[in-house]
């Protein structure tokens, strides 16, 4: 039994089933796994909240966002016992090799019909493999890609409604609560194994991506394109610059900065300052929200100062 220290927070309604999903995800399919909370955000706060921390781990201590993620049941246990409002589990696409297609549908936008007209467009069929249903009606698919290939963190950049979760990401485990309700498998591992990327998607990604970071220049996603990039670009550089656990935290600061500035376009700074923290893993529906709660802010900061 788990000991906890007096006054220890005692586990919620969902902490169990929560914990016995990322159990099974580890011991019987070998993948990496950490506690979520509810917001599909790691559960367990920054081990080093100072802006500047750039350790993933090597201090031996949790709270290292998607690098606490082991496959180890007893440090899954361990885990879980320091996040006892932990409401999912997040699965590290890095170390098994995934390439997770994030298939929205919501505000207008079918990501899955974008990949089926990718497909056609691009001369490849889409393989059946493990599904998961988010609750928003779109799909997660998990794929692989070959040892060789990074796979980015990217938000749109195949097509819309289509976001990709690679190296330094993570996929939200089926059987995970999220704001709008539970993950579930709509295809389970023995229906299907995990099935390799076609290789155009991987050529895509690769070559979309090339072309976005020359786009990028020194300054980060879109730099030296625009009038407001010699006032954004050190906020973009600030977002991507992140330690592993302090993302939202500067991706609010660098929105909320930009939003208050008579230089930085809004549109332009919601779209390069989201490119960013989906870049470094962060799932795109929270940075969005993030970002939007900044923009309130700011304008209540100029509300302020105007009266």
């Amino acid at each position: 039994m788990t000991q906890r220290m007096p006054g220890a927070q005692r586990p919620g309604p969902w902490w169990a089933a929560a914990r016995a999903h990322a159990l099974t995800a580890a011991t019987l399919h070998g993948l990496a796994v950490f506690p979520l909370s509810r917001s599909k955000l790691p559960a367990l706060p920054s081990a080093h909240p100072e802006p500047a921390a750039t350790c993933t781990g090597e201090c031996g201590q949790a709270g290292h966002g998607v690098h606490d993620a082991t496959a180890d049941p007893a440090r899954v246990r361990a885990l879980f016992a320091a996040a006892p409002w932990a409401a999912g589990y997040g699965i590290a696409c890095g170390p098994a090799g995934l390439l997770g297609l994030d298939l929205d549908r919501k505000n207008g936008v079918d990501g899955v019909d974008g990949l089926r007209a990718l497909a056609a467009r691009h001369g490849f069929q889409v393989p059946r493999t493990v599904t998961v249903a988010t609750p928003s009606g779109g799909w997660h698919l998990w794929l692989t890609a070959s040892a060789d290939v990074t796979i980015p963190n990217t938000a749109g950049l195949l097509a819309p409604g289509i976001d990709t979760r690679g190296t330094g990401g993570y996929l939200v485990g089926p059987g995970s609560l999220g704001p709008k309700g539970r993950y579930r498998f709509a295809v389970t591992f023995s229906q299907s194994a995990i099935a390799e990327a076609p290789p155009a998607i991987t050529d895509l990604l690769t070559a979309r991506q090339a072309a976005v970071q020359e786009l990028a220049g020194p300054n980060g996603p879109g730099g030296g394109v625009r009038r407001s990039r010699g006032h954004l670009g050190p906020l973009v550089r600030f977002v991507l610059n992140c330690g592993p656990n302090d993302l939202n935290n500067r991706l609010y600061w660098a929105a909320r900065t930009a939003f208050e500035s008579d230089a930085i376009d809004p549109d332009t700074a919601t779209a390069e300052l989201l490119a960013a923290a989906v870049s470094r893993g962060h799932p795109e529906t929270p940075a969005r929200r993030t970002i939007a709660s900044a923009a309130k802010g700011a304008a209540r900061t100029r509300k302020e100062a105007s009266s």
